[in-house]
Order: structure tokens, then C-alpha cells, then sequence
């Protein structure tokens, strides 16, 4: 029976990658990138409940064309200048969320007002975006993202977006592993990190195959998939040590893990500072 598994997982032991990384394109939400203090996070907590209405039906009207994989009518609400923390610019950003709709034609996108604050002529606003999707047709894969970001808004429109933290989980099977990833959210360049993938139900005869990538965040990979190698498991997980590189930036973390009677895939985003 493990030859079997094991033979059955080796054939399926390379894919694309970019399943999940083209996820973080389109979002609505993440932390700020400075830290308030105690009294001004209550204030904003308070002033997120008075947001302008127009700002309120913004979020919701760009989550109504996404969940619909309407391109058109989402690009409508960003500036034709639109510029992204990752590099990508409005003509990057409908190319990616055109192909990745092909793949999973229904998608639900929730969005929820963390923050708000007028600067200038402008809205900084925060939120917390979550993106649901189930298998349909020959997609067998289940998805569930969180991106928590922060958009500068002008005139109506969404000018620069920033993503400071994403966890996307992808599933498929009719028991895929199910995985507690631990990884810290922010570490300093050089410093040494441990990145743990641990399987928490109970093996069995099972096999595990699986890998763990960490690579820059960077515009080609959103188009680029990324093959990787599934390597037998001894034990019931991953664990792993990485080292910041030398310079700051973001890092995509992912953990695979697959099973004879599923896979699931994680990936989260590393903030590299000095």
C-alpha cells in the first residue's frame, strides 16, 4: 500500500507554484507600516466605524467586480498610475488578475475597513481582504486568503497599494494534510529564522512527500510558475532554517505537503528590514 501511495504521489510531484502567488495581486488589506501607539490604534479602531461613505462603497463595489471576475469594472477604481509595493503598475496588475480568474472563475472577495485618516487631498486607508474559492469543474483545488494592506486613495481611486502581510492556504483532495505553519511575520537582514510545517493529524501508513521555497517577491514571478521538486518526508513535516538575505525586501515563504489522499499548500509573506 505505501509503494502504492508513494508511486502515486511521485507522478504528481512537479507543479506550477504560481497557483498561489498570483493571489496577492489583487487585495484590499494589510498592517500599517508604522507603529502607532495604544491610544492612536483605539482611535483608528473608533474612526474606521465613521468612514466616509464614499470610501465604504468603494471597498464594496471592488469587491462586487472581483467576486464576479469582472477585470474591467475592478480597474475602474484604480488611477491610471497606479503603482504597487511589489512593482506591479495597473497594466501588470489586469494581466495577472485575468489569468489567475481563468483558472478559478469563482472567487468571493470580502473586504473589511481596518483604518482611515485624510493626508492632504488624499485617504490612507487599511484593511483586511478575505478570498474564498471552492472546487468547480476540472479545478479540484480549494483556496482561502488573507492579505491585510493599506491604499493611498485620490479622487476616488485607488493610487499605490501596499501589501505587508499574506497567508494563502490551498487545498485539494478529499483529506489534505492539515498544516500549522510557523514563521515569523518580520525579521532583520542576515538574521536566521526557522520556518515549521507541521502536520497535525495523525499519519498513519500515510507517506509524505514535500518542500519548502522561499524566493524574493518580485513582477515575473506573478507570470513566471515556478516548477518544484516533492521530496519523501521523514518526518511529519517541514523544518526548516532560512537566513534573511543581506538586503530588505519581501520574501514569499511556501511549504508543500502531500499525502495519497491530498496536498496542501501554504504560503506566507517574510518582511526582510534593517
Amino acid at each position: 500500500m505505501n509503494k502504492m501511495i508513494f508511486l502515486l504521489l511521485k507522478r504528481q510531484s512537479r507543479f506550477p507554484k504560481s497557483i498561489w502567488l498570483i493571489l496577492c495581486i489583487f487585495s484590499l488589506g494589510l498592517v500599517n507600516v508604522w507603529q502607532p501607539t495604544q491610544a492612536t490604534q483605539v482611535a483608528q479602531r473608533t474612526t474606521s466605524q465613521n468612514a466616509p461613505t464614499e470610501l465604504r462603497n468603494l471597498l464594496t463595489q471592488v469587491d462586487t467586480a472581483a467576486s464576479k471576475g469582472d477585470v474591467k469594472g475592478v480597474l475602474q477604481f484604480y488611477s491610471p498610475n497606479f503603482t504597487h509595493g511589489d512593482g506591479l503598475n495597473r497594466q501588470t496588475m489586469e494581466k495577472a488578475l485575468v489569468t489567475f480568474w481563468q483558472r478559478y472563475p469563482k472567487l468571493q472577495y470580502t473586504t473589511q475597513l481596518q483604518s482611515w485618516k485624510n493626508e492632504g487631498n488624499a485617504i490612507i486607508a487599511e484593511t483586511v481582504t478575505n478570498i474564498t474559492g471552492l472546487p468547480s469543474g476540472n479545478n479540484n483545488l480549494a483556496l482561502n486568503a488573507t492579505i491585510r494592506s493599506r491604499q493611498r486613495i485620490m479622487g476616488g481611486k485607488i493610487a499605490r497599494q501596499e501589501i505587508l502581510s499574506e497567508r494563502t492556504l490551498i487545498t485539494s483532495g478529499t483529506k489534505p494534510p492539515q498544516v500549522d505553519v510557523k514563521l515569523p511575520q518580520q525579521v532583520k537582514v542576515g538574521q536566521q529564522y526557522n520556518f515549521d510545517a507541521i502536520v497535525q493529524e495523525p499519519l498513519g501508513e500515510d507517506l509524505l512527500l514535500g518542500t519548502a521555497l522561499e524566493e524574493p517577491i518580485q513582477v515575473n514571478k506573478y507570470f513566471n510558475p515556478t516548477s518544484i521538486d516533492l521530496q519523501l518526508l521523514n518526518s511529519g513535516g517541514l523544518f526548516k532554517v532560512g537566513r534573511a538575505p543581506s538586503t530588505p525586501g519581501n520574501r514569499w515563504v511556501s511549504a508543500v505537503i502531500m499525502r495519497g489522499s491530498g496536498m496542501t499548500m501554504v504560503t506566507q509573506r517574510l518582511q526582510v528590514v534593517r
